[in-house]
């Protein structure tokens, strides 16, 4: 579908000149009896979608194609959590002479700069490291999904290699729309940061009557996030198809971000809606899972060694190991849905998107060798015909 979606007639993959009406696709007049039902090659069908398609359709593919997708982002995300857990390592092996002299300290000391120093720039080198591994598997496992419904979404086996070479890739421009993207909501997350801190030292300092300066700060960063909030949300509509416009039809980042904002003329207001709802519902099985991992993980919780008990911290983290392998399958599962599902709902929505815009119905329908439901290619309109789209693999 990458192929057939981002190759066909037309400036972007689209059928010109197709007759009959746009939400079929086909010649009108079918004996009298209105059009017949839309080819469904695969989990969706080559029509305009409905709320009901979108969320079917993102089910289907995970029935269909969940070893491939779901294989890849544990694949990724256990590789990025080894990666993050050997950088700990690293820097722990190297200031950890600093870091218990900084535990064992008096109580009522502070640790001087001189202590402090090299765990801080420690910290924030393992800080700066897991933020790009973190962007770097988030664009891996963004890429993935569109790279599965190509398959699904023409009915075809979804093999695990097709998919890993899709993916890897488109890794690098997914990965520029990714973190363009990102930078949509920089402006209202740090004003949402400033307001709350201010708020929490405007609290502190009131209790000695001197929190005005405080609290007028903290109120100027909510009314910033007021007023910058609603923009930021109307961007990333805009530029959230732009993943799956780099892997579909090959586009650099930039142009990926400007194609997505032109698919989405015309239908803010529901790709907003649907895609919320996606995300909420990614958000309440995460929820789910952690709950349920945290209820399990606390019977052996219940029975670990603490500190209070004269222990070692070496031996109060062996005994904590239980509940923190636990606690990390856990959070791997619930970042696996968080990262999957949305994403495949905002693909299936550039395939409506161009399906509505672009008329790409019949060219799915003839990459599917689905035609019109019948085993037949798709009616054609009278007069020269466009060169059929290319389909690789």
């Amino acid at each position: 579908m990458s192929d057939t979606m981002g190759q066909g007639p037309g400036p972007y993959g689209g059928t010109p000149g197709w007759g009959g009406p746009p939400e079929y696709g086909g010649a009108p007049g079918w004996g009298g009896w209105g059009p017949p039902p839309a080819p469904k090659p695969g989990v969706i069908p080559l029509r305009p979608l409905e709320l009901g398609d979108v969320l079917g359709g993102a089910f289907a593919t995970i029935a269909r194609g969940w070893k491939q997708l779901y294989g890849t982002a544990v694949a990724v995300y256990v590789l990025a959590a080894l990666a993050v857990g050997g950088t700990l390592a690293l820097a722990y092996s190297a200031v950890g002479d600093r870091l218990h002299e900084v535990i064992d300290l008096p109580p009522g000391e502070a640790p001087s700069w001189d202590q402090a120093q090299p765990l801080v720039a420690a910290l924030a080198s393992v800080w700066v490291f897991a933020l790009v591994v973190l962007l770097v598997s988030t664009a891996v496992v963004t890429a993935a999904v569109p790279a599965v419904l190509q398959d699904t979404v023409l009915g075809r086996p979804v093999v695990f290699g097709t998919v890993w070479r899709r993916a890897w890739g488109k890794v690098p421009a997914v990965l520029g729309t990714v973190v363009l993207t990102g930078l949509i909501a920089l402006v209202p997350v740090a004003l949402m940061m400033l307001g709350f801190v201010a708020l929490t030292v405007s609290l502190v300092t009131s209790l000695d009557g001197d929190g005005s300066g405080a609290g007028g700060l903290a109120a100027l960063g909510f009314l910033g996030v007021l007023a910058t909030a609603p923009v930021a949300t109307w961007l990333w509509v805009k530029f959230s198809l732009a993943p799956h416009v780099a892997v579909f039809e090959g586009q650099g980042p930039i142009r990926s971000m400007r194609r997505s904002w032109h698919l989405v003329r015309g239908g803010w207001w529901r790709i907003f809606g649907i895609s919320l709802l996606a995300y909420l519902m990614a958000a309440a099985v995460s929820f789910a899972i952690r709950q349920t991992v945290d209820m399990a993980s606390a019977v052996p919780m219940a029975g670990t060694a603490t500190l209070d008990d004269g222990e070692d911290i070496a031996t109060f983290l062996v005994g904590m190991s239980g509940w923190f392998a636990l606690a990390l399958v856990g959070q791997l599962v619930a970042q696996i849905v968080t990262s999957t599902f949305p994403q495949l709902v905002n693909g299936l929505l550039y395939v409506d998107q161009r399906i509505r815009n672009e008329n790409l119905a019949p060219v799915l329908a003839s990459a599917a060798g689905a035609g019109t439901g019948s085993g037949t290619p798709a009616p054609q309109p009278p007069g020269p015909q466009p060169p059929a789209p290319p389909v690789v693999g």
